[in-house]
């Protein structure tokens, strides 16, 4: 795979972590309104997103153990924040929901 492949996985990456992490927020906006209901959907769409910037992560990573070589750049790099960091707001915003849930 050349860095340009490589930086259009992690522009993939990127935009379905960007995707989830506005659903989150969504998520906590609704949570704070009173509105689960709304909020357990926003999760569910940033379950999706996260799912799909997973599986394209997943094929990388196959590729790489069947012997593929990849040139890698500050792109993909910063896919893999972008998606670890997402995946770490949905952990906390799914405790952030329930704190709310259980003082309301």
């Amino acid at each position: 795979m050349t860095k340009d492949e490589s930086a259009l996985v992690g522009l993939e990456i990127v935009a379905y972590a960007g995707d989830a992490r506005s659903h989150l927020m969504k998520a906590l906006e609704a949570a704070k309104n009173g509105d689960y209901a709304e909020a357990e959907v926003s999760i569910k769409q940033a379950d999706e997103a996260i799912s799909h910037a997973h599986a394209t992560q997943t094929s990388m990573i196959q590729a790489e153990a069947r012997g593929e070589s990849a040139e890698f750049g500050f792109i993909m790099v910063h896919g893999q924040d972008h998606l670890m960091t997402t995946m770490l707001l949905r952990d906390m915003m799914q405790h952030m929901i329930e704190l709310y849930r259980r003082t309301n």
